[in-house]
């Protein structure tokens, strides 16, 4: 599983000219599923998205959570997120996961920041041709990966 999380002063999700999703001050998710993700996956990523401290404190400094800004967030599944550009100009996303796969993860992984946070989150609808509008705030943008975690 893999998340570009980036933290916004706003952001919205849009389909069809219509306002699915909008946050204020908080975290827009960009998140990828892979066919090996598993439940121990989901939790991992969702506790560390909540608690990563990337808003700044009284003085400036990054060094407080989602959590305790009580922040919102919004989730987008993006395959492209595992795509592969090794070989050749067209990227494969051989490893991103099918949408009977993908699908339920989403949505548990939906409802484990949801409980983490304990607030409902915004998210886009899976498969959609969506637009995503933000301003990222800093910027600050950081990419996580269960398979690599550093």
């Amino acid at each position: 599983m893999r998340a570009v999380i980036q933290r916004v002063s706003r952001a919205s999700v849009n389909v069809d000219r219509k306002v699915i999703s909008k946050i204020e001050n908080g975290l827009l998710i960009l998140l990828g599923i892979e066919d090996v993700d598993t439940l121990e996956d989901i939790e991992w990523l969702s506790r560390k998205i909540a608690n990563l401290r990337i808003f700044n404190d009284e003085n400036g400094v990054m060094n407080r959570s989602l959590l305790e800004i009580k922040g919102d967030a919004i989730v987008v599944s993006q395959f492209t997120l595992h795509a592969a550009v090794k070989k050749g100009n067209r990227p494969s996303y051989i490893k991103a996961a099918k949408p009977e796969i993908a699908i339920p993860i989403y949505e548990q992984f939906v409802r484990q920041i949801e409980t983490d946070l304990g607030k409902k989150v915004g998210t886009g609808i899976f498969g959609a041709d969506m637009k995503v509008d933000l301003l990222n705030d800093g910027p600050v943008t950081i990419v996580i990966d269960t398979k690599n975690k550093e």
